[in-house]
């Protein structure tokens, strides 16, 4: 009986790394096109490389932060 049961476990070990090896992978899934590459900006206060979709225009150009862009224009007054 001890045999038995022995032989039992290993066909179901068999039959379960058989069955693993007929599952095909799952292919890679690409990212949608929303999250596409974006060009990268540079602050013009700092050089800080942002995203365009997170860079705040301004008067001189592009700026990583509020607090930037108001430092930039404090100190370039318009003409």
């Amino acid at each position: 009986m001890k045999y038995l049961l022995i032989l039992l476990i290993v066909l179901v070990v068999v039959w379960l790394a058989r069955s693993a090896r007929r599952i095909p992978p799952r292919p890679a899934q690409r990212p949608p096109a929303d999250d596409a590459k974006q060009p990268m900006l540079a602050c013009v206060q700092c050089g800080l490389h942002l995203p365009r979709d997170e860079a705040l225009p301004g008067r001189g150009g592009v700026f990583c932060s509020e607090a930037h862009r108001a430092e930039y224009e404090r100190a370039h007054p318009a003409s």
